[in-house]
């Protein structure tokens, strides 16, 4: 009765590892291949080097890439937290037109990308709003927010409604909590998101 379950464990380890080395695997060919020089479309195995990550670092196009990535991966993350965060928030208190709210953030993630890069681009080209940067964030915050969203709202359904109650009535009158924590209904059942996600901390000497 034991051995059952346990073959089932380990089978499913060995597909998922299966699964993983077909993945990832290719990627490791051109990381390992890096460090050794090519030659007529061949690679030298026998003398490994550096050179290209030293090339590399003086390539300002690649180098101003990277910041621009960086930039991008940044923001996106930033506004996509803040705004996925205030409307989950919208959504849980049972305001109007929540309906709608969820069906416009989850439209352009369960769209397809190319339909969704092409609304946005017309809608772009339509306010007069020139490709640049800021347009690349926008559209990356667009594809991100659904999941914060999701992400957030998920934990708020999971909490009881009495702690926000309970939260309110052991606030004193300028807003403070008699308590230990200034955000007591969040602190209770969060604390397995991701630390970002707690707006909480202790405020108990």
């Amino acid at each position: 009765m034991i051995a059952a379950p346990r073959l089932s464990t380990i089978l499913l380890a060995a597909i998922t590892v299966l699964v993983a080395a077909l993945l990832y695997s290719p990627l490791f060919v051109p990381i390992a291949s890096s460090f050794f020089p090519v030659a007529r479309g061949e690679v030298d195995w026998s003398s490994p080097t550096v050179e290209t990550y030293v090339a590399l670092a003086g390539n300002h196009e690649i180098l101003a890439a990277l910041r621009t990535t960086l930039v991008v991966g940044v923001c996106t993350v930033v506004l996509s937290v803040v705004s996925g965060t205030l409307l989950a928030l919208y959504y849980h208190g049972r305001r109007a037109g929540r309906s709608l709210l969820q069906f416009i953030v989850f439209l352009p993630f369960l769209m397809p990308p190319i339909i969704s890069g092409l609304a946005l681009l017309i809608f772009f080209r339509e306010i007069g709003l020139e490709r640049s940067l800021l347009t690349v964030v926008i559209g990356h915050t667009v594809f991100v927010l659904a999941i914060v969203y999701r992400t957030v709202l998920t934990r708020l359904q999971s909490m009881s409604r009495t702690l926000v109650e309970a939260s309110y009535a052991s606030a004193r009158p300028n807003g403070r909590p008699s308590g230990a924590s200034s955000c007591p209904t969040f602190r209770a059942r969060w604390w397995a998101a991701p630390s970002w996600l707690s707006p909480c901390r202790s405020t108990r000497p």
